[in-house]
């Protein structure tokens, strides 16, 4: 491995979307720098666009395995806006994205940024790819994880962005013309056929120890202070859903519980559509890690000691093999 890698003059990162299978990239990277492989050149998708913005940022992973394992992301579905206006393009807004990035990746540039980092978004009323290398790494992540209907898109010029991973859910073909001429590919879209439900019980615990950082607290308290603002939206809002409760109940409908939710049903039918698109992507590349990320759902993100370790070890493997 060390051998063929000597050999590259910039070794290319392509990290795929993945929403919460995506903590697994942190894992990757942990061993990519265990294993003393120097990174020159990140593209990212989705997910794949958050953490790849953060190791660009220091060129270290600590940071966000840290704050994967510490924050309360079961209070991240509170964070859908009620307002009824705001519905109707996406469910979270984007100022409360914005807030969050900028405490988990800071408020940079990519010019600030210590490696170089191309983020994938998709033009919503075009279907293009858009490739972005310059201004605000915040707006570029933050249109790269906007799945449609879930987070209103965001306007770049004359564009409308949403999720880099409808179009290219492994970015590979992207660090490759930003001059990589190694490139690894980290996929963790798998077949929802294959998905094996693991017992919640049988969590792995991460690979190795993390340091404090207070950005953990930060990202918790912005979190907090976020649902704050909403408390007297969401007070108005349920006071209105009881009424259309309580009309539901007193009809003849029926609905099955077992039914996906909004949120599965949007991300699932995504996840369906990339997963013939991701495995066409890493084809392209040099050496390809897929950590298996079946048992862990799409907003399973108080899973992270497991994708984490599922990252890394998956890393390790592939490193073995060739």
């Amino acid at each position: 491995m060390t051998a063929i890698l000597s050999e590259a003059n910039n070794v290319g990162l392509a990290l795929g979307s993945g929403s919460a299978r995506g903590l697994a990239h942190i894992g990757v990277l942990k061993a990519l720098q265990d294993k003393g492989i120097r990174i020159n050149l990140i593209s990212g998708s989705s997910m794949g666009a958050l953490v790849g913005a953060c190791f660009a940022r220091k060129g270290d992973i600590s940071e966000l395995e840290e704050l994967a394992l510490r924050t309360d992301w079961m209070q991240l579905i509170k964070l859908a806006d009620p307002n009824l206006a705001f519905m109707f393009k996406g469910f979270i807004h984007g100022h409360k994205v914005k807030e969050l990035l900028k405490t988990i990746i800071g408020d940079v540039k990519f010019k600030d940024l210590k490696i170089p980092l191309a983020v994938v978004a998709t033009d919503i009323n075009t279907g293009d790819e858009v490739v972005i290398r310059e201004g605000s790494v915040i707006e570029a992540v933050r249109a790269s994880i906007s799945i449609p209907a879930i987070f209103t898109p965001v306007k770049m010029g004359d564009r409308f962005l949403v999720d880099g991973g409808i179009v290219i859910p492994v970015p590979v073909s992207v660090v490759r013309d930003m001059g990589a001429d190694f490139v690894i590919a980290c996929n963790v879209i798998h077949s929802l056929r294959e998905r094996r439900p693991l017992p919640k019980h049988m969590l792995h615990k991460p690979t190795s120890r993390w340091k404090y950082h207070a950005s953990s607290k930060a990202l918790n308290d912005k979190i907090e202070w976020l649902l704050h603002e909403n408390k007297n939206k969401l007070r108005d809002f349920n006071r209105v859903i009881g009424i259309f409760k309580n009309r539901f109940i007193k009809s003849d409908i029926v609905i099955d519980l077992d039914m996906p939710n909004v949120f599965d049903t949007i991300i699932n039918a995504i996840y369906i559509m990339e997963y013939e698109i991701a495995k066409s992507n890493i084809q392209q590349a040099d050496l390809a890690i897929s950590p298996d990320t079946r048992k862990i759902s799409s907003l399973e993100f108080h899973r992270g000691y497991e994708a984490i370790d599922i990252g890394y070890k998956a890393a390790i493997d592939a490193f073995e093999i060739i």
